[in-house]
């Protein structure tokens, strides 16, 4: 059998199997019809700690290292993804009308943008937004596989709940024809049974792949980019952790002309007296012992320059200054804001943009219907908040934007009257100045 005719049983077996249950719930039943209510989850929240023994590779799961969940958690990598994952997490968002879209021709805008907002600071019992997306941003940063769980919920005032899932446990289907009420992803809990797979439709998983490819329909995560670096700064920061600490000794004595039982005498002399104790050998002997060095001795010999170097790299595959990773010999005044400009529009707003892009397609518009609204965060156009104050104060005196329109970008409710294009104040003024300066020439003389 080939692994395309495996793959194609695989997931035909795991949709029967679920089409066979929802025609076992179409029974009518008061209880089933209450349970129903409440969101279910469906897939497993840590499937690695059920099944640790690995399972056939049935459909097409992602080839990630198992180091890499190890090298994420080692200090240079580890400030690296808090550095982003931790200023996208804190981030101010808001859920708002789309452009096409005023409140006057949606219904009830108003109360399903309070009941999105509910629903997205409380996705679930446990987690609260942030904690949520912080751990969606760990599996894509990673390996490239943030996955999301979203299922609906029969309560107007929280219509969704959301759990995160293990990227690395998500399976996706090679055949999905991009029909919705076909198996897109699987979860693969390791156990035995039927529930080793569990398949789930396009509108009930958000997966997030950073760095996208048509070659593979998996993400290249940043840690990933930076997998073979992270492994040898480790091994020169172990070597360099040895040697500065006298595990590896790069000197030897030289005595010369000494019999075999002498040679053992000394050695056994120097292990059990000196070796260990902080006392000053002395040594007696027709000629003078020898040191001979196998090392400089100096900063050199830890290799800091090449573990400078991995370092910087370890920045580039995250998008990074290696200013923020804590070299800072090469920066400067005049240069540090710069830096840290490049590293906010260059790591962290693309990766904002994906996580506010997933939520309003595949939340909002396929899984609730709601297509009007969009999820934003409300700090990825400027870093600055004096210039954004600025710009936004400009474009208020030139008319080109109302008060309520900056009030949306900045988060805050509508006022009354806010509506109305105000023009600009100066070329009012000399409107007036030029017409009273008419006035007083048309005046007649006496």
């Amino acid at each position: 059998m080939s692994w395309k005719d495996a793959i194609d049983r695989t997931w035909g077996r795991a949709w029967e199997q679920l089409g066979g249950a929802r025609r076992e719930n179409a029974v009518p039943n008061a209880e089933l019809a209450a349970a129903e209510e409440v969101a279910k989850r469906r897939t497993m929240a840590l499937p690695s700690i059920f099944g640790p023994y690995p399972v056939a590779n049935r459909a097409l799961p992602k080839p990630t290292p198992a180091n890499l969940r190890r090298f994420a958690e080692t200090p240079v990598v580890r400030r690296a993804i808090n550095i982003i994952k931790d200023r996208v997490a804190s981030m101010d968002w808001q859920v708002r009308l789309k452009r096409d879209f005023t409140a006057e021709n949606v219904g009830y805008a108003g109360r399903k943008q309070r009941a999105l907002r509910r629903a997205l600071e409380e996705p679930n019992d446990t987690d609260s937004f942030r904690t949520l997306l912080e751990q969606v941003l760990e599996d894509t940063l990673v390996g490239g596989f943030g996955a999301i769980e979203m299922e609906r919920v029969d309560d107007p005032e929280r219509p969704f709940a959301l759990w995160p899932v293990d990227g690395a446990t998500i399976q996706i289907n090679p055949k999905w024809n991009g029909s919705p009420n076909a198996p897109r992803y699987a979860q693969a809990t390791g156990l035995a049974g039927t529930t080793g797979l569990i398949p789930l439709k396009d509108d009930g998983l958000i997966y997030l792949r950073l760095n996208p490819r048509t070659h593979t329909p998996f993400g290249l995560g940043s840690l990933e980019v930076a997998f073979e670096t992270v492994n040898n700064f480790l091994s020169a920061h172990r070597f360099a952790g040895k040697l500065a600490s006298n595990a590896v000794v790069q000197y030897a004595l030289w005595i010369d002309e000494t019999t075999p039982a002498q040679h053992e005498r000394l050695i056994r002399w120097w292990q059990d007296e000196i070796e260990g104790t902080g006392r000053v050998p002395i040594l007696s002997s027709a000629q003078k012992p020898e040191v001979l060095r196998f090392a400089q001795g100096t900063d050199a010999d830890l290799r800091l320059n090449w573990q400078q170097f991995l370092v910087r790299m370890v920045a580039n595959a995250f998008n990074l200054p290696p200013m923020l990773l804590g070299l800072e010999g090469d920066v400067n005044r005049s240069t540090a804001g710069e830096l840290i400009d490049e590293a906010f529009h260059s790591a962290i707003t693309p990766l904002a943009r994906l996580v506010a892009e997933h939520i309003t397609r595949d939340l909002f518009a396929k899984k609730l219907g709601w297509r009007e609204f969009e999820f934003v965060f409300n700090e990825l156009d400027s870093r600055d908040e004096m210039q954004e104050i600025q710009i936004q104060t400009a474009l208020l005196a030139a008319g080109v934007l109302t008060v309520n329109e900056v009030r949306a970008m900045r988060g805050l409710s509508a006022l009354p009257g806010g509506s109305v294009v105000k023009p600009n104040i100066a070329e009012l003024a000399n409107v007036e100045r030029t017409d009273a300066g008419k006035a007083v020439l048309m005046q007649p003389e006496d």
